[in-house]
């Protein structure tokens, strides 16, 4: 139980020694995505995004949302451990010609258990020393939206705040930019920049004198405070709409995602990885939604010949309904992990109030 609790707090400590240390997965919580649409279509969303979530993929997009709009997730990960939760709120303002929200995000382990003091200071296990705590994420998005020579352009305040229990805390700050276009009535194009101007996290930490002796002891460094720096990631996407009769809506869209730094991304190198997102959507009657995604393509070490590589790819499915001002949507993501448990069912609802 010891050494469960220990690496429960260097899963969420460790490596943030350096101080204004770049980290490849930094705020990683933020990459995870919101929205069943966009999560189904395997986060392809930079072009098209149109509804209160827009301040999650391209804030530019918000410019498109005509009346109040409330957004609500929940989704469950690694098996239900990590609880995901996100609300947002959009409004138009000043007639339509710009666009504010609020957008907030939760990622966090509950009930961990706290062994640090499992063993009394004369060496007897005492298990009425075990309590728990959290280690919880927070990201904050302040949005703002309007129409510019043709252009939807739009951006975040971003405020980050992060929790492990009464060990140690951090709060971040950074911007978001976006921008959408749209070229013709069947393309649209979009940008979206993330972390703008380097988002940091100031980390503090309050260990007792005695919990640095458990640590030491146990062969863990003890963190002292630093500040942790997240790098830009830039999307970049281009999707296509179609139209078949008079009901049926059919669009798609490819992203390319780049972050700088060097990750498990199709494509990378050193400095840059790029990671393509493909998604399709098809509407009936503007009513029924399905939805097909691919994304977090990876390369492996094959089990049988770690000589060579194995190409990994993640699809995604789902579902939307539109009833009136209310919107649900449904995705099953990590869809060809299934046999091995890795995948997760995401619940998303969206009110929009007409005028």
């Amino acid at each position: 139980m010891l050494k469960k609790t220990l690496f429960a707090l260097l899963l969420f400590l460790g490596g943030i020694q350096v101080f204004g240390q770049f980290r490849a997965y930094s705020n990683e919580f933020m990459s995870l995505g919101i929205g069943a649409r966009g999560l189904a279509m395997g986060h392809a969303q930079t072009a098209i995004v149109d509804d209160v979530t827009s301040a999650y993929w391209n804030p530019a997009g918000l410019n498109k949302v005509n009346n109040f709009q409330v957004g609500a997730m929940h989704a469950e990960w690694f098996a239900g451990i990590g609880k995901y939760d996100y609300i947002g709120l959009a409004a138009p303002i000043q007639s339509g010609a710009r666009t504010v929200g609020i957008s907030i995000i939760r990622f966090g382990v509950d009930n961990i258990p706290n062994t640090l003091s499992l063993i009394d200071g004369s060496g007897n296990v005492n298990y009425d020393n075990i309590t728990t705590f959290s280690a919880a994420d927070y990201g904050i998005l302040l949005s703002y939206a309007q129409k510019l020579r043709g252009l939807e352009i739009g951006g975040n305040i971003k405020i980050i705040h992060r929790q492990v229990g009464d060990f140690a805390k951090s709060w971040g700050f950074g911007l978001d930019l976006g921008v959408q276009y749209q070229l013709n009535d069947n393309i649209l194009l979009g940008a979206s920049l993330r972390d703008a101007t380097s988002t940091y996290n100031t980390w503090s930490f309050s260990f007792t004198e005695e919990e640095k002796q458990i640590l030491a002891a146990t062969g863990n460094e003890v963190p002292i405070n630093s500040v942790e720096l997240t790098a830009q990631h830039l999307s970049l996407g281009g999707a296509y709409t179609m139209e078949f009769g008079d009901n049926i809506d059919l669009l798609a869209e490819l992203d390319l995602e780049m972050t700088f730094g060097e990750r498990n991304t199709l494509i990378h190198t050193s400095a840059l990885s790029i990671d393509p997102q493909l998604g399709v959507e098809a509407g009936y009657n503007d009513l029924v939604f399905l939805r097909l995604g691919l994304n977090n393509f990876q390369r492996f070490l094959d089990d049988e010949d770690t000589t060579k590589t194995v190409l990994s790819v993640q699809p995604n499915v789902g579902v939307g309904v539109k009833l009136g001002i209310f919107t649900i949507d449904y995705a099953l993501t990590g869809l060809g992990n299934i046999s091995s448990g890795i995948y997760s069912h995401i619940f998303s609802a969206k009110l929009d109030f007409n005028k």
